[in-house]
C-alpha cells in the first residue's frame, strides 16, 4: 500500500493563489463606499468564510444598513474584474500540482469562494479530479462538509486525504472531516493544534512531508 495519501485537497483563497491582497482591494473600496476603514480585525474575523457568511460580518463590523445579497454580488463582480488583470499564485503553488500530478494522486479544489471564482482559477491550473466551490454545500468552512463531500465524491475516505489550507476556518474544517491537514498561513497566523501541522511555504511541502 502507498504511504502516500489518497488525495489532495486543496483550499484556494490565501493558498493556492495569493488572492487575499486582492480580496483586501476589493474590500477596502467596499468600506470606503460605506466612509469606514478596512482594517486587518475585520479580515481576520472575514478569512476562510464563504461570501455568505463573510459579508454579514463586514456589515456588523461597519456599523451600516446594508443588503448582503447586494454587498455580495458587488463583491463578486469586482474580484472577477480583478482576478482578469492579474492572477497571483502562491510561491511552489503550482510546482507542488505538477508534482502531485506526476504521481497520480488525485487532487481537488476545494474553496469557500462562488463558482465563478474557483472557474477562474481552475481553468489555469489543475489538472483537478474535483473542484467544488463555496455556493455548492450548505455548510461551509469551518464546518467539516465540504472536506468530507470532496473525499466521497472523490471515493476515498477522509482519514487518507491531505488537506492544504491557509486559514484558521479551513484548517478546523479539514481537522473535523477526519483529514490529515498542512497549514500555510497567508494574511492570519494559526495556532498549533495536534489536528494539523504548520508549514512556512508550499516549497516546504515536498514528498517527505506528505509521507509523514
Amino acid at each position: 500500500m502507498s504511504d502516500l495519501p489518497a488525495a489532495l485537497l486543496w483550499d484556494m483563497d490565501g493558498l493556492l493563489v495569493d488572492s487575499e491582497p486582492v480580496w483586501s482591494i476589493a474590500e477596502t473600496e467596499l468600506y470606503a463606499s460605506w466612509g469606514r476603514v478596512w482594517t486587518e480585525e475585520v479580515k481576520a474575523a472575514c478569512m476562510g468564510r464563504r461570501l455568505d457568511t463573510a459579508v454579514p460580518i463586514m456589515i456588523e463590523y461597519a456599523g451600516v444598513h446594508a443588503d448582503p445579497a447586494a454587498v455580495s454580488a458587488w463583491l463578486l463582480d469586482r474580484m472577477v474584474q480583478l482576478f482578469a488583470a492579474a492572477l497571483p499564485w502562491r510561491p511552489g503553488a503550482l510546482e507542488l500540482l505538477a508534482e502531485t500530478a506526476e504521481l497520480g494522486i488525485p487532487q481537488a479544489l476545494v474553496s469557500s469562494s462562488y463558482r465563478v471564482l474557483v472557474d477562474a482559477v481552475a481553468a489555469v491550473s489543475g489538472p483537478w479530479a474535483l473542484t467544488l466551490a463555496g455556493d455548492e454545500v450548505v455548510r461551509a468552512k469551518p464546518d467539516p462538509e465540504p472536506y468530507r463531500t470532496a473525499a466521497a465524491t472523490l471515493g476515498v475516505a477522509p482519514g487518507e486525504c491531505l488537506v492544504l489550507e491557509d486559514s484558521l476556518s479551513g484548517a478546523r474544517s479539514g481537522r473535523d472531516a477526519g483529514c490529515a491537514v498542512i497549514v500555510v498561513p497567508s494574511m492570519a497566523p494559526v495556532p498549533a493544534d495536534p489536528g494539523w501541522t504548520v508549514l512556512p511555504s508550499l516549497t516546504d511541502v515536498d514528498l517527505a512531508a506528505v509521507r509523514r
